[in-house]
């Protein structure tokens, strides 16, 4: 399930680090022409993030301090549970927001509804064993940031060649249409595409109804044992690539896509060339015949979700390394379609969001509760932001990008290091090649 909505930090104290990494190089150049060499600045975070001072990689303290307060005082939610805030490829900030969640979902967790359907286990959203922290570690519940992360495996398939089906492959070629309800030659039409842009056509309420109401596919879907055959069983109600409705069903058609494309499970597919190679500790939860909960049953803690936006910040590059391709990254970042939300757009599970008065796209990846990850590609800025305010009646804001952007004070990473600075190396060192050819 869901859409919406650490080193931890000792109990309502914040961790600005006092030290930062100093990197130096230079461009070198000359008149005769000998070829410049870039400087090897970028920090990888496998083995943890390097910390800074705020000022030192051109973060307004100011304004985080008052980000803090305002999450700490309820403004957003009053259930966050985690905020940090990442820089130039260095931690900047990260405080952690305590909840007693066996208190203040206890009559819930003992109730049978929609979220919580079986009374006890994996799919009960109050129980805190499972919710939102995995049975008592710093893993939080990621929810719909799952779908990014299977996309960004997909991609990682795809790049080394063992997802070799292309986008447009039909979604019933891994079917035994015999066995599928409702086929038409919608269904037939319906491509991987469709499934990664979230226009794969079924007819599907998830977003026109709040997830504990009985008649929401997400959670009737995980109440059942067998999720992929509620989902490939619905009937279509538009042509498949036409219209964008939010479906976490489709999401779980790519597990069992991965599957028989690669003969590999998703999740031990992606520990092995994403998890591992970036450092990340992670949990994923199963459905009840056992296939990966791409859909929302991913664990991570919101140091190793920035991460996922450093990978694609970095265009699909790890420490060398190539993880997913730059066409995948390119591709995944691309506003295909608006969505229901007038201030979104969507890409391969990657939402999009345009600041004001701006040409530039945030990056962004929305969990049910509270997840978020937000990538500032121009700024080398990443957010993360976990919480756990699931309830109907929740009065709970979702920051937006227009809320974080005034952190920046300036354009470039101070020290010279991070994307951004990268970015701007390349640039010039371009610009002096230029300049010597028409010399």
């Amino acid at each position: 399930m869901k859409k919406r909505g650490t080193l931890v930090a000792y109990a309502g104290t914040i961790v600005l680090a006092s030290t930062a990494l100093l990197l130096s190089g230079t461009v070198s150049g000359n008149v005769s022409g000998k070829a410049a060499t870039q400087p090897d600045t970028t920090l990888w975070p496998t083995k943890g993030w390097s910390t800074a001072t705020p000022a030192s990689v051109g973060i307004d303290e100011q304004v985080l301090l008052r980000l803090d307060k305002d999450i700490a005082s309820g403004k957003y939610s009053q259930m966050m549970d985690s905020f940090a805030v990442f820089r130039c490829g260095k931690k900047v900030f990260e405080r952690t927001y305590p909840h007693d969640y066996a208190k203040l979902y206890g009559k819930q967790a003992m109730e049978r509804g929609p979220l919580n359907a079986r009374l006890t286990g994996r799919y009960n959203y109050f129980d805190p064993q499972w919710h939102p922290y995995y049975q008592g570690s710093d893993l939080h519940t990621m929810q719909s940031v799952s779908k990014t992360v299977t996309s960004a495996i997909i991609g990682a398939a795809m790049q080394r060649g063992d997802f070799k089906a292309g986008v447009d492959t039909p979604v019933l070629k891994y079917f035994d249409i015999s066995k599928v309800k409702n086929v038409d030659d919608r269904k037939r039409r319906m491509t991987v595409r469709d499934l990664l842009t979230m226009t794969a056509g079924f007819e599907w309420h998830e977003e026109d109804v709040p997830y504990d109401d009985p008649r929401s596919d997400s959670s009737l879907m995980e109440a059942t044992d067998d999720w992929v055959q509620y989902v490939i069983d619905k009937p279509l109600a538009a042509e498949p690539g036409k219209v964008w409705n939010y479906s976490s069903g489709v999401t779980e058609l790519l597990a069992f896509i991965f599957q028989k494309e690669t003969g590999q499970d998703i999740d031990d597919y992606g520990q092995k060339y994403l998890f591992a190679p970036l450092g990340i500790r992670h949990q994923w939860k199963r459905t009840y015949l056992g296939v990966v909960d791409t859909e929302g049953g991913l664990y991570l803690t919101g140091s190793d979700l920035a991460k996922i936006g450093y990978l694609y910040l970095h265009d699909g590059m790890w420490d060398g390394q190539r993880i997913v391709s730059s066409e995948w990254v390119k591709k995944s970042v691309t506003p295909y379609f608006q969505t229901d939300e007038p201030q979104f757009q969507y890409g391969f599970k990657w939402w999009l969001s345009k600041l004001p008065d701006s040409t530039e796209y945030v990056w962004l990846c929305r969990g049910f509760g509270g997840q978020n990850l937000q990538v500032f590609p121009k700024e080398d800025l990443i957010v993360t932001f976990t919480g756990w305010d699931i309830l109907a009646n929740s009065t709970g804001k979702e920051p937006l990008p227009s809320d974080f952007r005034p952190l920046v004070k300036s354009q470039t990473c101070a020290g010279g290091t991070g994307a951004a600075a990268q970015y701007e190396w390349s640039c010039g060192l371009m610009a002096f090649r230029h300049s010597q050819a028409a010399s």
